[in-house]
């Protein structure tokens, strides 16, 4: 992966990732570049420049670990301008441009057909409406109270956390269906653009979740706590890691999510911090592959960590 810096041309950091053009949209950036750095432009644009280079080398590669004191130096508000533009462009750009080819492809199916297809795209879009407005009317503001002082004692980035919910896998239903479910009659060049359309978006939105859980959740943790360290004391071990194996202590972490345990619970039952409890849970999907409760609730079970008759 190549390092972004404030001191590249900003026509040469799109060079290098041409999806980058999201982020400059969100903030305003226009183009007509010229020669000027991505710290000119930033600056122009009343932007920290090198929070802005965070979140494009999140936005480039989801795997990507900002160091303690990238997160330390970051602006939040920034961070929060950026998920708030990209909460509207979801909802009044990318989800209108899908429902438009949706209705355009489908017009040949039978009305049933028309019906259920409908129906799924409608629930997903409650479902991603539901989201963005949780962190909206709760998880922007308890930020933005944060950084004027005013800590809300019912309320932690923990909860927020906790409840952060996997916003792509619908999607990836609906891209299932479009591409191996659809009646033959369909035009297959509306189904090509709508697939197209719909990869856009679960790759955005998969870049929208590592910004929020790779830079929002441990800067938030920062400010609540000076004193935390965004990498855990224990590390995972490294042979473990090489394989891609599930070690003694993260086998322990799945039967206990398979369990129906919520991450408190888990880290009070292991005698570790719930910020623990989430690193081994993104370690257990990284190696799995697997994402959801229930379908490593099965994978624990196939593979005997588990019995049947003590899952939920």
């Amino acid at each position: 992966m190549t390092q972004f810096h404030g001191n590249m041309k900003m026509a040469d950091l799109i060079e290098v990732n041409y999806h980058l053009l999201a982020v400059l949209t969100r903030f305003g950036i226009e183009g007509g570049f010229g020669e000027r750095t991505v710290r000119e432009i930033c600056e122009k644009n009343r932007l920290d420049p090198d929070t802005f280079i965070l979140i494009c080398n999140v936005f480039s590669s989801k795997d990507y670990q900002p160091s303690e004191e990238i997160l330390r130096d970051g602006h939040i508000d920034d961070i929060l301008r950026y998920l708030h533009q990209s909460h509207d462009y979801y909802m009044n750009n990318a989800l209108v441009l899908l429902a438009s080819t949706i209705e355009d492809l489908i017009k040949p199916c039978a009305d049933a057909q028309k019906k259920v297809i409908w129906q799924f795209f409608a629930d997903y879009k409650s479902e991603l409406d539901k989201h963005f407005a949780s962190e909206e009317g709760e998880v922007i503001p308890y930020v933005q109270n944060l950084l004027l002082g005013k800590r809300n004692p019912h309320y932690s980035i923990d909860r927020f956390e906790e409840n952060h919910s996997n916003i792509e896998e619908k999607l990836s239903d609906l891209k299932s269906l479009i591409l191996k479910s659809l009646p033959p009659v369909c035009d297959d060049r509306l189904r090509v653009r709508l697939l197209n359309y719909i990869f856009a978006l679960q790759n955005d939105l998969d870049s929208h979740t590592a910004i929020e859980d790779n830079i929002l959740v441990p800067m938030v943790r920062l400010i609540e706590n000076p004193s935390y360290h965004t990498r855990p004391a224990k590390a995972a071990l490294a042979a473990d890691e090489e394989r891609g194996e599930l070690s003694e202590r993260e086998i322990e972490i799945l039967v206990s999510v398979a369990q129906g345990l919520l991450n408190k619970e888990i880290a009070d039952r292991h005698n570790i911090s719930i910020n623990t409890v989430i690193t081994h849970r993104k370690n257990i999907t990284r190696k799995t592959g697997i994402k959801t409760v229930a379908g490593l609730t099965v994978y624990a079970i196939l593979n005997g960590y588990v019995d049947i008759n003590s899952v939920k």
